[in-house]
Formats: C-alpha cells, sequence, structure tokens
C-alpha cells in the first residue's frame, strides 16, 4: 500500500509544481502584455502629441522670425527656418516613442554610427541636395519672387527647402529643380538689379541715312515714359547683314517694366521708322523656270499705285 501510494504522491507533487510554474509563467506574460500595452498607448499618445507639436512649433517660428527684420522680408529663409524646426520636432518625438517602447536609443545610434558610411553613399544624391540648399540660404543668389534661369530653365521662385527650388514659369508651370544642380548649373537673376536693360535689333536697308535711324530711334525710345533718362537709350550699327544694317537699340527700365516697354519699344521702333521713311528690308523669294521664261518674283510688295489701279478698274 505504500509503495503505491508514494508514486501518486510524487506525480500530485510534480503535477502541483508544473501548475505553478505554469501560473508564473501567465502571470508574468500578463504583467508583460499589460506593460506593453500601457507602454504601446503612452507611445501612440507621444506621437500624436509630437505632430500637434511639431504644427504648434513651426506656427510659433514663423510667427516668432516674421517680426525680425531679417526674416520678414526674405520667405526663403523663414520657410526653410520654419522647416527645421518641424523636422527638429519630430526627430526628438520619435526618440521618445523608441524609449517608451523599450528601445535602447544608445543601440541604435551606434548601428547607424556603424551604417553610416553606407547610408551617406546610398543618400549621397539627396545629401547634397540638403547641403546645396544650405549654401543657397548661405549665398543668397535669389530670393522667392525673382526670375531666375537655371540651365535653360527659366520661371519665378515659388519655395526653396531642404531639397529642391521650386520654379513657376510664364506659362505657370510647376518647376522642381534639385538643390545641387541650382548651385552646380550656371544661374542667371534676371530681376537680381533695380534695372534692366532692353536690347532690341533693327534692320534697314544699306540705302537709308543711317544716322537718321539711329536718331529716330533713340527719340522714341526717349519719349516712352517707362524709358529711364540716365543711362540714356542708345543706338549704334551692330552688323553688316547679306541684305541690310543691322541697327542696335538699348534703352534702360525698372524691372518690373521690362516686359511691356520690350513690346512697346520693338512696335514703336517700326512705326517710327516707317514714319521716317526708312525701309525695313524683308526677305524675297524668286521663281527661276526652265527654258526661255522670264524670271518671276514670287512674292510681290503691293504699293499704293496698285491699290489705285484696283480702285479705277472697280469704278469703270
Amino acid at each position: 500500500m505504500s509503495l503505491t501510494a508514494t508514486p501518486i504522491a510524487e506525480a500530485v507533487a510534480a503535477g502541483r509544481q508544473a501548475i505553478a510554474v505554469d501560473a508564473a509563467m501567465v502571470a508574468k506574460l500578463t504583467d508583460m502584455a499589460g506593460d506593453f500595452a500601457i507602454n504601446l498607448t503612452v507611445a501612440i499618445l507621444i506621437f500624436v502629441a509630437t505632430l500637434f507639436a511639431a504644427k504648434w512649433a513651426s506656427g510659433a517660428a514663423r510667427r516668432t522670425l516674421s517680426r525680425v527684420r531679417g526674416f520678414r522680408h526674405d520667405p526663403t529663409v523663414l520657410s526653410f527656418a520654419v522647416q527645421v524646426v518641424r523636422v527638429v520636432v519630430i526627430i526628438v518625438g520619435m526618440i521618445a516613442v523608441l524609449q517608451r517602447l523599450g528601445v535602447q536609443t544608445t543601440s541604435i545610434i551606434a548601428v547607424l554610427g556603424a551604417a553610416s558610411l553606407a547610408v551617406g553613399l546610398a543618400l549621397q544624391g539627396t545629401l547634397s541636395n540638403v547641403a546645396s540648399g544650405i549654401m543657397l540660404l548661405v549665398l543668397r543668389p535669389y530670393r522667392v519672387g525673382d526670375v531666375v534661369d537655371v540651365g535653360g530653365m527659366a520661371g519665378t521662385v515659388q519655395r526653396l527647402d531642404l531639397f529642391t527650388t521650386q520654379l513657376s514659369n510664364a506659362s505657370n508651370h510647376k518647376i522642381v529643380i534639385p538643390n545641387s544642380k541650382v548651385l552646380s548649373d550656371p544661374l542667371t537673376n534676371l530681376t537680381g538689379q533695380q534695372t534692366r536693360r532692353i536690347e532690341i535689333n533693327f534692320t534697314v536697308g544699306y540705302g537709308e541715312d543711317l544716322g537718321q535711324a539711329r536718331e529716330v530711334l533713340v527719340d522714341m525710345a526717349g519719349a516712352h515714359d517707362k524709358v529711364l533718362h540716365d543711362p540714356h537709350p542708345w543706338s549704334g550699327v551692330t552688323g553688316l547683314l547679306d541684305s541690310s544694317v543691322q541697327i542696335t537699340l538699348h534703352a534702360w527700365v525698372k524691372v518690373s517694366d521690362w516686359w511691356q516697354t520690350q513690346a512697346d519699344l520693338m512696335q514703336g521702333g517700326k512705326e517710327a521708322l516707317d514714319d521716317a521713311g526708312i525701309e525695313i528690308p524683308f526677305p524675297h523669294q524668286v521663281a527661276v523656270p526652265y527654258g526661255d521664261e522670264d524670271v518671276m518674283p514670287v512674292v510681290r510688295v503691293r504699293t499704293v499705285e496698285d491699290d489705285h489701279a484696283d480702285l479705277k478698274t472697280t469704278n469703270r
């Protein structure tokens, strides 16, 4: 009887011990799950709070920097600084989220340090755009609102951020250029100065009075109310072409008046030369037939005498 009871007692003791171990594991897992749920909830709240804090901080930075004289009239630097503040707040918030989830940030920093070379090589284009953006802020070759030409693409600067420069051309097309390309390619700031020169080429016949033609163009430009008198308008012979003499007109205007004044001077110069009786030659084509036929012009200039002759024929 005692021999039979001993194995049973041992089995019961072993079962109780196993149940105690399982209960301890379940309790421990329950505690871990509870702690993880609490930490996850807190991490989510921290992440949401980080987004709101980043939005508030960027808005506060914009309002604060707008009161500073150096930033008030320079939306380029203002926008860049606001973006930096927003990114910094988000980075700090993400570090707090990772710490709340039990991730050791020191180990993450060590891993990132070890992988920095590979990441730098993989993102060298992106990082160069960031570095170029910072250099553009330091060198200041343009501001938001300036009209620039970058590698043959011209437009008004709309925005400068960490990676790209955004332009808007005359057709309202959005042009996005990487900052590294802006910094490396030739850049022309068309509105970087207060005044801008208009240059228009006219052509007159070889038999015309060149001095009179130059005087007519200068007087026409000087009479325009948008043309500056200092420097005074200038014209001169700048080319001897195949069938005409090229006369160039220079006139200085304010940057905001450049487009319309150029169109006005181009039209006014043509009309002024016509009123002065100075010929503006244009190409003619002739057809050379085969055989003994005469050479007949393909393009014929209609004169006032032709109109009178047609009018008499109609009256008859």
